[in-house]
């Protein structure tokens, strides 16, 4: 039996989904068939009127109260049942603020806060009524273990400073989860109210609709300090959960465009015969299968991992590297077997590739999440 972290025996995973995740998939997908598409030139801030009725739709689902504690009326599931909704999004790769609010938010904030926290950051986002975000990376660095981001707390709420680059949703957020380096030592998650003073917002481009920003704090008041007693496994946490989430989001967001590009060959034809039938094109769908494969059982393992409270790192830098190397060389290969279709902006293929881009950059690309592989290299054994 191998040993992982701690001396604890690794046991296989069990990939088959239970039940709850099967039944958060099909409300989740049932949902979001309703949804419009997005609007690919958008420069909104934030979801347009029929996206925030997906949202309020995704809430009166239960989708949005799936992670929120049991005592505050939602279901206290955890890192699993919230990866299911997330793959379901990307699958429709619907611009709605789940991988935000859910897994840079809810996550966090139930597995870390208190009940004092719960209560105040929660409050609305079973309804669709409040976004929650978090601000993880700096320029150079996607998620720095020791932030340049400072925090100055001073035995009371304090301040903090710094800059963060590619929020998501921080414009429509209640409250933005912010790691930080701490005046009295190690790190922290500090909250921020997005309108308080010391606070802007710089709208940055990214490829596919959903809204990124500059985030500059300039000695910006804490509202709270999440996870006081549990240190700097809090930032941990959060960043894990992140990695989690948009590894989710991606392997909904390629399984779907396998799934739209097996259906293309399959029915359109050349010299008389459908294009799967051609060794070549099969051979290429066989290799995007691969990598949607492999990347959901990654993302599963990690998942799993973190919500059986393991030692999940390796896991998610494995299913990190997946993302980032592969999932952009599968799409490229679906809108290589789609010709010109592939290319057309009001066919759904072009919101998959952009969803994958922004997920790209959101773990730090491909080098980072190999350099982090290496990092662990002989200290962990799967």
């Amino acid at each position: 039996m191998p040993i992982g972290p701690a001396g604890d025996e690794v046991r296989g995973v069990d990939f088959a989904p239970a039940e709850s995740q099967l039944a958060v998939a099909r409300a989740a997908a049932g949902v979001l068939s309703q949804g419009p598409l997005p609007d690919p030139v958008s420069e909104r801030t934030g979801p347009a009127p029929g996206e925030s009725d997906l949202w309020a739709k995704l809430g009166r689902a239960g989708i949005l109260s799936l992670a929120i504690p049991a005592w505050l009326g939602g279901d206290g599931l955890g890192v699993l049942d919230v990866g299911a909704a997330l793959t379901e999004v990307g699958r429709r790769a619907a611009p709605v603020p789940a991988l935000a609010t859910l897994a840079l938010g809810v996550l966090p904030v139930a597995r870390c806060g208190d009940r004092d926290q719960q209560r105040a950051l929660l409050a609305g986002v079973a309804a669709g009524d409040t976004v929650l975000t978090a601000a993880l990376r700096e320029p150079s660095e996607p998620r720095p273990a020791a932030p340049a981001t400072f925090a100055r707390l001073n035995g009371g709420p304090g301040t903090v400073s710094g800059v963060k680059v590619g929020v998501p949703y921080a414009a429509a957020a209640a409250w933005i989860l912010v790691p930080a380096s701490i005046d009295t030592g190690g790190t922290g998650v500090v909250i921020v109210d997005p309108a308080a003073r010391g606070v802007s917002l710089v709208r940055t481009p990214a490829a596919g609709p959903e809204p990124e920003y500059t985030l500059r704090l300039d000695d910006a008041p804490v509202s709270y300090l999440l996870g006081e007693e549990t240190g700097g496994r809090a930032v941990a946490d959060l960043y894990q959960l992140a990695v989690a989430g948009a590894c989710c989001a991606a392997d909904g967001a390629v399984a779907a465009a396998l799934a739209l590009t097996t259906s293309h060959v399959r029915s359109r034809e050349q010299f008389g015969r459908p294009l799967a039938a051609f060794q070549a094109v099969a051979q290429q769908v066989a290799d995007v299968y691969i990598a949607a494969r492999t990347l959901h059982l990654a993302a599963l393992s990690a998942c799993w991992r973190l919500d059986a409270g393991r030692e999940a790192g390796p896991d998610l830098d494995v299913a990190a590297y997946w993302l980032a190397q592969e999932a952009p060389v599968a799409l490229r290969t679906c809108q290589h077997l789609h010709g010109g279709l592939g290319m057309d902006i009001g066919y759904p293929l072009h919101r998959y590739s952009a969803l994958v881009k922004d997920l790209v950059r959101f773990v730090g690309g491909a080098d980072y999440s190999l350099d982090r592989i290496a990092a662990t290299e002989g200290d962990y054994v799967p």
